[in-house]
């Protein structure tokens, strides 16, 4: 099967010979190119079928009794742990034990404090997997860890450190209208000099979140979105996992939250396996979970 030009991975990965094995099993092409290619050289990935071993069949990168890794997923804000429901479903059929863990929404440091304690518990390889502000709480909380051996990131924050979750949003992002449009604004018990929670504005939430979404499904996620503290994006990051983990980065073309050039730019300089997914929106994991988990697949792979 040769790769089609509309289906790839890049980054600095494997090339596609050495990855022939996996691709079927993915329906990805994979192609390598150079880690600092421009955004313009990267071609969208068609949305993956459901491959077999989604359906519980063993990954064929995978030989009897190789150690498989424990998959640990990391939501973002407006968000909780049911937002990887998809994704455990299918990691768990395919008998790997995934764990979809709180994130506190808090601030960057204590959260990904919380979430670090949470992979010392876990033994043998782990490939950590964030969402949008979940990204860049795993850029920390994998810092020092030797167990964490692959990051994947999500329509994510990979922050350097001394960046901040808020600044990587992209100069287009929808979060860069007037605060008083976006967000309903609620104090909260213990809170730091100046910081509230915030929720997202129905239509905000329904048209540019969660936009590939049906309206019903969207309202709903609505309502029982988690907030965030203002504190969680103006907390600047400390450590920057991606300059020693190798790493995987999924785009949505359609992300209107964080957008896929500010993401591009995030990938490249980590020089991640990148796939960008046609449409989609900031909540594909939700909307297209076996695209999401071919990926995750594409890490998990890389384990030896």
């Amino acid at each position: 099967m040769k790769p089609r030009p509309e289906q790839r991975e890049t980054g600095s990965a494997p090339t596609w010979r050495r990855l022939r094995a996996i691709a079927p099993a993915m329906a990805l092409a994979v192609i390598a190119t150079s880690a600092g290619a421009s955004p313009a050289t990267d071609a969208m990935a068609a949305p993956p079928t459901r491959a077999s071993w989604l359906a519980g069949e063993p990954l064929p990168c995978q030989s009897p009794g190789h150690s498989k890794p424990t998959v640990v997923l990391v939501h973002g804000a407006w968000a909780d742990a049911s937002s990887w429901n998809g994704e455990v479903s299918s990691l768990q059929q395919a008998g790997y034990v995934a764990r979809a863990v709180a994130n506190p929404l808090r601030n960057l440091t204590t959260d990904s404090a919380s979430v670090a304690d949470f992979l010392k518990t876990v033994s043998g390889p782990i490939v950590l997997v964030g969402h949008s502000y979940g990204g860049s709480v795993i850029t920390n909380a994998a810092a020092g860890i030797p167990n964490v051996k692959a990051l994947v990131y999500v329509d994510a924050a990979a922050p350097d450190v001394g960046e901040t979750t808020g600044g990587l949003s992209g100069t287009d992002s929808a979060l860069n209208k007037d605060p008083g449009s976006l967000f309903d604004t609620v104090p909260y018990p213990g809170a730091p000099q100046g910081a509230k929670d915030l929720y997202l504005r129905q239509d905000v939430f329904t048209r540019s979140f969660a936009s590939d979404l049906p309206r019903n499904v969207a309202t709903r996620l609505w309502a029982s979105q988690r907030p965030a503290s203002t504190s969680a994006f103006m907390t600047p990051s400390k450590a920057a996992a991606w300059k020693t983990i190798p790493s995987w980065y999924f785009i949505s073309t359609g992300d209107r939250i964080i957008t896929p050039s500010s993401e591009l730019s995030m990938a490249h300089r980590a020089h991640s396996k990148v796939t960008q997914f046609p449409g989609g929106s900031h909540l594909t994991l939700i909307s297209h979970p076996d695209a999401v988990t071919s990926v995750i697949g594409s890490a998990i792979c890389s384990i030896r």
